[in-house]
């Protein structure tokens, strides 16, 4: 089973907790009454969005919770808590009728590899990447990295220079004040980006628009 491979390879299980599903988001749930983080998976956020190889953009985060919302809402779980994280849930591998909510959600694409933490689901998201299966078939940046940006404190333009010309895989675009990825996004000087004080001054420099 599972439980003893995670115990052959070196992670410590403990038993519980077990119950109905509520499902928090792609890679939480509440089991039970208690707030489980499901181990070694990493889900979009909820404002996270992911973009389409013809370029369209689209809500993955949100997605990614209804999928799995879909699947598990109101099912029982058996889990295994390996341990407790810094918001006090308890991180742990469940399993749904034995098969293992973790490495059905990363094989379905609603969520990836929480490489940083383990493995285990490393050849699981290989092969959905390679049949780019929900996330895997969109460009994404890291759940972790999303999360990060947005702790990171606000930068302060310079003067009324608002606008934000950032280069990306996708190009030179800008972002105006307001739009979906204008606060997360960083500025760069030495990587050639740069601040622009009207869309004409960026237009002209070669940048194009954030589609939102």
């Amino acid at each position: 089973m599972i439980f003893a491979l995670l115990s052959v390879i070196g992670v410590p299980v403990y038993a519980g907790p077990n119950g109905r599903i509520t499902v928090v988001d792609g890679d939480t749930i509440d089991v039970g009454g208690t707030r489980v983080r499901l181990f070694g998976i990493d889900a979009p956020e909820g404002d996270q969005t992911c973009t389409r190889p013809d370029g369209a953009v689209w809500a993955c985060g949100t997605w990614a919770t209804a999928q799995v919302r879909a699947l598990y809402q109101g099912k029982r779980a058996r889990c295994k808590a390996i341990e407790r994280d810094q918001y006090g849930r308890a991180v742990a591998r469940c399993t749904v009728r034995e098969q293992d909510m973790g490495a059905t959600i990363v094989d379905r694409g609603f969520a990836t590899a929480f490489l940083r933490y383990s493995d285990l689901y490393a050849e699981i998201e290989k092969g959905a990447v390679v049949a780019g299966r929900g996330i895997f078939g969109s460009d994404m940046a890291p759940p972790e990295a999303h999360r990060s940006a947005a702790r990171a404190p606000q930068q302060a333009a310079p003067g009324r220079c608002v606008i934000k010309g950032n280069i990306s895989d996708n190009g030179r675009i800008y972002h105006l004040p307001g739009q979906e990825h204008y606060a997360r996004t960083r500025i760069s000087e030495n990587r050639g980006e740069r601040w622009f004080c009207s869309e004409a001054d960026a237009r002209a420099a070669g940048w194009r628009r954030a589609r939102r």
